[in-house]
């Protein structure tokens, strides 16, 4: 019997096992290496699934659902259970999951009551009774295969096999989307006799999947996730109904343009439609400013300045000058700030618990400072504001100076703007606030949509190699804490805005695959990073590039990019 070393990460031991073990079989021999059921594994730093066979030497680290790929995996294969039980129940219907959504996923199920497909263009609404109907039938279908315990089935095969077997099951997005890409073989995924191609591995089985929940929620559904701290719970349900409708717009939107889904977009860029896309998308965003600035104007006797926040990699910069540019144009004197060049001395930045800076936090700013100027602008003081050297890390007066007039507005910009406590001196009235947030408009088909998160740490990626000198590995090693600190500081307040802007653009996918491609090819296999570059690495593959030579110099996208007509 032949045999080969391995390396169990979880414990570091090195042990010698029968070639062609599977992962699960290991995974049963090494009790308690988890809190919860071993979901996968990260084989040489790449997430593999439970079917995987060891041939080779490797690293093995097993998790459970409290790793952010054990989450990841078990939310990929909650849709697909979803996704089985509505073809179940209702073969004709057309399952879309829209967008994520409190820990979830807000879809549609596009049914006619007597069960026969209904155009998504034109649906047919259903009474609440009907949705009622529709939601109990699914739930109880998806209680049904989870207590029946079937596996998820991983099948490397022909593309021609997998073409057919899509289109057999009437899948035409996943059809279009596969069509496109030059390869033999392709993994696909099975449930059951039902094929699937998702974003993601999958648990073992069905059974895995415990904690969760499908009801009605608005004109669809909401398929509700475990909490990632307690994942025998569902997460709490908070209220966001501004969040919600600007998903619902942008949705909208990326229909009525025939760009909902990562093969309409990779269709019109063979068609050598993008030029008109880019010019369309561009238009969208400039109207929504000339929007926003438009209800700035109706409030204009008492509003002196307008907060803008948003999380990293939101495009908030470039957001502030656009919409500068338009409140100008309605005769205002725009004065801008950044909430930046409040930042305390290094030395006094609070710390987290591993005793890294956080400079994510409210005590990073002086808060004190900063609205001692905003009082003293108010009352028409010139003021002198600093600003902050980031490489010394501390602020300094270089003589730059604000004043307001009667026609004036500040423009004040920073990822805690609309945390009430940053502003706390200033009367409410005087304030307007704008959160922006690139909440991805497009899919990549039907059934796995693009996390608006992934949107924003590829700009990012791309930013910070061309602009801060960093390297993928480094911009990936920061974004857990990145996000972390967006859930705690910037997420929370996001419901207080008055507007929210989706900066996020129909086209970008394309446009950043040729810039971060071979950012995320440098990842080396030995860090932890790389299983994110190959997460990644394997949806951007999908996606046909698209030229910078079309993006204006005002878009959003320069700022990441580079050739912008603004000042930054």
């Amino acid at each position: 019997m032949n045999t080969v070393e391995i390396i169990i990460a979880n414990t570091g031991e090195r042990r010698t096992i029968a070639q062609g073990t599977s992962l699960a079989d290991l995974a049963a021999e090494c009790k308690g290496l988890t809190k919860y059921p071993i979901l996968g594994a990260l084989v040489n730093n790449e997430v593999t699934h439970l079917q995987y066979r060891i041939y080779n030497p490797k690293c093995v680290l097993f998790f459970d659902i409290t790793h952010k790929h054990g989450m990841r995996m078990y939310k990929h294969s909650l849709t697909f259970l979803l996704y089985k039980a509505v073809r179940d129940c209702y073969p004709d219907a057309r399952l879309e999951i829209e967008h994520s959504l409190l820990n979830g996923y807000y879809c549609r199920i596009r049914t006619s009551s007597d069960g026969s497909q209904t155009n998504s263009d034109a649906p047919e609404k259903m009474d609440r009774t009907e949705q009622l109907e529709v939601a109990r039938t699914v739930r109880q279908r998806m209680i049904e295969l989870q207590h029946a315990d079937l596996p998820f089935e991983n099948r490397n095969m022909l593309l021609t096999e997998a073409l057919q077997f899509v289109k057999d099951q009437g899948i035409e997005e996943t059809g279009r989307l596969l069509a496109g890409l030059g390869q033999i073989y392709i993994n696909m995924q099975f449930l059951d006799g039902t094929i699937h191609k998702l974003a993601s591995q999958l648990v073992p089985s069905t059974g895995c999947l415990s904690c969760w929940d499908f009801r009605i929620f608005e004109e669809g559904y909401l398929l509700q996730c475990p909490d990632s701290a307690e994942p025998e719970k569902l997460s709490l349900y908070q209220d966001t109904p501004k969040l919600f409708n600007i998903f619902q717009e942008h949705h909208k939107w990326a229909e009525l343009l025939h760009v909902p889904t990562i093969a309409d977009l990779n269709h019109i860029v063979r068609q050598r439609g993008e030029n008109h896309l880019i010019h369309v998308a561009e238009a969208l965003h400039e109207k929504k400013y000339a929007t926003i600035a438009d209800a700035i104007f109706q409030r204009r006797k008492e509003v002196k300045m307008v907060l803008l926040a948003g999380p990293s990699s939101s495009g908030k910069t470039t957001s502030c000058r656009r919409l500068g540019v338009q409140l100008s144009i309605l005769g205002f004197d725009v004065q801008q700030m950044s909430l930046d060049d409040y930042f305390v001395p290094r030395d006094k930045t609070p710390l987290q618990p591993n005793g890294d800076h956080d400079f994510e936090a409210l005590g990073a700013l002086n808060i004190d400072l900063l609205n001692e100027h905003l009082l003293r602008l108010f009352r028409g003081e010139k003021v002198e504001i600093p600003t902050y050297d980031f490489i010394k890390g501390e602020p300094y007066f270089s003589g730059k100076t604000l004043q307001m007039k009667d026609d004036s507005i500040l423009i004040v910009e920073g990822i805690h703007a609309l945390n009430p406590k940053l502003t706390a001196q200033i009367d409410a009235h005087l304030k307007f606030k704008v959160y922006v947030s690139a909440l991805t408009q497009i899919a990549i088909d039907d059934q796995n949509i693009i996390h608006s998160s992934d949107n924003r740490l590829i700009r990012r990626m791309v930013r910070d190699h061309n602009f801060r000198g960093y390297d993928a590995l480094n911009t990936l090693k920061r974004w857990d804490s990145v996000q972390a600190g967006e859930q705690k500081h910037i997420f929370p307040y996001q419901e207080n805005a008055d507007i929210m802007f989706n900066s996020a653009l129909l086209y970008e996918l394309g446009l950043l695959k040729p810039f971060v491609e071979p950012l995320l090819k440098k990842v080396p296999e030995n860090c932890v990073e790389y299983a994110e570059a190959q997460r990644l690495l394997n949806f951007t593959e999908l996606i046909e590039p698209i030229d910078p030579k079309y993006v204006p110099p005002t878009s959003i996208m320069r700022e990441f990019l580079g050739g912008s007509s603004f000042e930054y």
